[in-house]
């Protein structure tokens, strides 16, 4: 056994997700080494006789770590060659050709396997390149949503953001603030249950309506202050805010928001004039254009959105107006509390309790 074999069976021993039975054979190998004898090895370890000398046998003809994995075994020899497999998989996770394959965006089975008998001579059925591309864990028909932010301030805008979840000033109030548009969307016909006792809901629906949630969440307490107006306009936002002023009175108020063009100042300098009215005390940290996840208000948004709103049945504004403040009593009543943000990236971890 060379030095940097004997190091590897060592580290190898030390792994905790190595596998236990790989394992147990680097053990065997080297308490052999160390002098042990056959029997002393099987008790200590928990195995039979037979066990440890195969796995000596085995490494005294391959002393290496490739001789403590598992022979391959006998069996059908595959019918699909391993360049066609390979050649599968790489197709999967491309976009389809146009040229190669026209009118097509998403690949389907059917389509893989012409395009792979076109590459490769080899004709698969659409199961076998299910049982492949399952095996694999490649969904080709499933595409994943994402956007960049293209803001040039980025880590500007977002270090801001975070210092104030992890580091809010000790007087000050921080607020998370967002509208929400809103639908009063009434069912034809009631929910019923099947006779597997599973919820069904009516497809159809009866439009009575919109209007907006404006809310404030209180990142130290979990707090939400909201009114429902019929629509999200900039003098809706002006009001609001005045109430919010009038809710803190002489504390200063950290607002975090996103790029909503009524965020901004505009023609009328509506947040100049609005902070000069009440002495300067609001302060305005907006996100990263396109992260608008980065406000903790959008949190409390889905929850509302679970549990009042997707599965809900409105038959006017008023009723819909009407469950959202109601929710809003409950949860600052019997569910307030603060958030654990997280956001995770590549270069960093920043956290908020």
């Amino acid at each position: 056994m060379t030095r940097s074999t004997y190091r590897e069976l060592k580290l190898l021993v030390r792994r905790h997700r190595a596998p236990h039975a790989v394992v147990q054979r680097a053990r065997t190998v080297l308490m052999a080494r160390a002098g042990s004898g056959t029997i002393e090895i099987a008790r200590s370890i928990g195995t039979d006789e037979r066990t440890v000398r195969k796995w000596k046998r085995r490494f005294r003809s391959s002393p290496t770590l490739v001789g403590l994995e598992d022979a391959p075994r006998s069996g059908r020899p595959a019918r699909v060659p391993i360049h066609v497999r390979c050649t599968l998989v790489r197709l999967a996770c491309e976009r389809p050709d146009n040229k190669k394959t026209p009118f097509r965006e998403v690949w389907t089975y059917a389509s893989l396997a012409a395009r792979l008998h076109a590459e490769t001579g080899h004709r698969l059925s659409t199961s076998e390149i299910g049982r492949i591309l399952r095996f694999e864990e490649i969904r080709p028909h499933r595409v994943k949503q994402w956007l960049h932010s293209s803001d040039p301030e980025f880590a500007t805008k977002a270090k801001a953001v975070c210092d104030l979840y992890l580091k809010p000033p000790p007087d000050a109030v921080v607020l998370s603030i967002d509208e929400k548009p809103m639908q009063a969307l009434e069912r034809k016909h009631p929910h019923h249950r099947d006779r597997q006792g599973q919820l069904r809901r009516e497809f159809e629906y009866k439009r009575h309506g919109v209007a907006a949630l404006l809310a404030a969440f209180n990142i130290r307490t979990g707090e939400v202050f909201g009114q429902v107006v019929p629509h999200r306009t900039a003098n809706a936002l002006v009001e609001f805010m005045e109430e919010i002023a009038r809710k803190y009175p002489g504390k200063p108020i950290y607002v975090v928001w996103d790029n909503l063009n009524i965020h901004y100042d505009g023609n009328d300098n509506r947040w100049t004039a609005f902070n000069g009215r009440h002495s300067g005390r609001f302060h305005f940290r907006y996100t990263p254009k396109h992260a608008s996840w980065m406000n903790q208000v959008e949190i409390w948004f889905s929850i509302l959105q679970r549990r009042i709103i997707r599965y809900g049945d409105f038959p006017s504004v008023t009723v819909l107006r009407e469950k959202v403040l109601g929710f809003i009593e409950h949860w600052n009543r019997w569910e307030l509390h603060p958030f654990r943000w997280t956001w995770r990236s590549d270069k960093n971890a920043r956290r908020a309790a």
